[in-house]
């Protein structure tokens, strides 16, 4: 994986950037020889799904509805 420091990134950001989509391979960007940050490809070719959480949480009942039993709700006396 290729790394360059900050100052060249910034210097030649919009060549690297058409670099990084065209070559597909990733550049760690440094800042006094330390990882900065990543620049990646976009991968747009992900599978999306209609129902990314199906089958993650379950619901017992009627989440709708309002709650049919008695309740009382308590004011507070802070003024």
């Amino acid at each position: 994986m290729k790394t360059l420091a900050a100052a060249k990134f910034k210097a030649q950001c919009l060549k690297l950037i058409d670099e990084v989509a065209q070559s597909r391979e990733p550049i760690v960007i440094t800042k006094r020889g330390k990882p900065l940050a990543k620049l990646v490809p976009f991968n747009s070719n992900k599978k999306r799904t209609e129902k990314p959480l199906k089958g993650v949480a379950t619901y017992i009942g009627d989440i709708i509805s309002p709650i049919d039993e008695d309740w009382e709700a308590t004011q507070s006396t802070r003024h």
